[in-house]
């Protein structure tokens, strides 16, 4: 089988990781996504997502103007929250809040999306245990390589301040949670100090190997996105991943590290391909499986979700062959079998309906057989021997007469 490469699993993204701490254990249905046994991930549609540009894909809710504070709340035991003034409702809807301890050095140091970012990290659970403590977190702001929360607030941070961010579960691990020690649907309290902000590497002047790192990071982190049945946002990383892999170079690179480029932009679109079609965005997931059949002819990944993709569009007759050709590749696959049974089997259905279709245009012919021979004759039909009976008999009498009047 030739290489389809590595789709959505659970992995490490790199410096910044999924946000704090690990990522959450590979559901089992989607495990190992890209081994050549596993296409069950495109069998169903697992939820019903908005529909999105996949061109540039929101990668974050945009951060306005604060407006004004909310109201105090009240705190289990029926004591007062701290004085609302202090905290900055950094969405407006309460979801998000943000509150300097220590102030930093002013409006001017706050760093710019693009930049990459370090910072001290500590994230405690409402019960007050942590789950994650981290003296360096380095990622680059804005590009969705950590939890959403800290994409968001942390460009709200002066240099050297250090702020407390309270955040539902929205912005955090979501209704799943991390195992072992992030519950479902969990609120995080982020306790975060800005260390440092540099403009990003220039792509031009990295090296194969650097390139490869970077471009592996955001697809890592497109793949914890994936599990989080987050597609959106899975395609905004896969997306940059490509983009740092397309960049031009003013470095040479060895055939080495060109074919692991080559790989490394393979498995993106290949989970660029199944994100997509996770949101039945089916003309972008057909581009991205032919970029990857431009490079590998025989990928079984790319030619099964072709096939899927014309077979949700009815493509039938199109979709077909492609399934059969995966199928060549890697014979014992049972779930190419079963879709192509299936899609088989949707073929057939559509061609009676069509069938039918063209024959109540067409008059509404009898299907029943031949056309039935006419029995119904005039009744002055007279048999044809009768009638050259008659004319010869008429011919006769014509020449007699001629005959009879020559003698006179």
């Amino acid at each position: 089988m030739a290489a389809s490469g590595q789709e959505p699993r659970s992995s490490s993204p790199g410096r910044a990781g999924p946000g704090p701490g690990p990522e959450p254990p590979l559901p089992a249905d989607s495990a190992q996504l890209d081994t050549a046994e596993d296409f069950e991930v495109l069998e169903e549609e697992e939820e019903e997502e908005e529909e999105q540009d996949l061109s540039e894909p929101p990668p974050l809710e945009d951060v306005g103007r604060p407006p004004a504070p909310r109201p105090p709340e009240q705190g289990r035991g029926g004591e007062a929250a701290e004085d609302p003034q202090e905290w900055l409702d950094v969405l407006g809807s309460g979801l998000l809040r943000k509150r300097t301890l220590v102030p930093g050095q002013g409006v001017d140091t706050r760093p710019r999306k693009g930049q990459e970012v370090t910072i001290r990290l500590k994230a405690t659970l409402e019960d007050g245990s942590v789950v994650e403590e981290n003296p360096a977190l380095t990622f680059t702001l804005g590009d969705c390589d950590v939890l959403q929360a800290l994409d968001l607030c942390v460009q709200l941070l002066e240099m050297g301040e250090t702020a407390l961010i309270v955040s539902d579960a929205k912005y955090g691990y979501g209704a799943q949670g991390r195992s072992p020690n992030v519950p479902p649907n969990a609120t995080l309290t982020l306790e975060v100090e800005l260390l440092a902000a540099r403009d990003a590497p220039d792509l031009e002047l990295l090296s194969g190997k650097e390139k490869t790192e970077l471009a592996n990071r955001k697809r890592e982190r497109g793949n914890f996105f994936y599990q989080q049945a987050d597609y959106v946002l899975a395609i905004n990383s896969y997306d940059i991943a490509l983009k740092i892999i397309s960049s031009s170079s003013k470095v040479d690179f060895s055939p080495e590290e060109e074919a692991e480029l080559l790989d490394v932009k393979v498995k993106c679109l290949n989970n660029l391909a199944a994100s997509q079609l996770k949101l039945d965005h089916y003309e972008a997931a057909l581009k991205s499986c032919n970029l990857v059949l431009e490079h590998q002819p025989g990928n079984i990944k790319a030619l099964f979700r072709k096939g899927k993709v014309l077979a949700q569009q009815g493509e039938y007759r199109e979709a077909i062959p492609i399934l059969k050709a995966a199928l060549k590749l890697e014979p014992s696959n049972k779930t190419i079998h079963a879709e192509l049974s299936k899609l088989v089997k949707k073929h057939a259905d559509q061609k009676n309906v069509e069938t039918e279709m063209y024959r109540k245009m067409l008059g509404n012919p009898s299907a029943t057989g031949a056309p039935r021979k006419c029995k119904d004759k005039l009744p002055w039909s007279i048999p044809w021997k009768w009638l050259f009976g008659a004319t010869a008999i008429a011919l006769g009498g014509v020449a007699l007469s001629v005959v009879i009047a020559a003698r006179n």
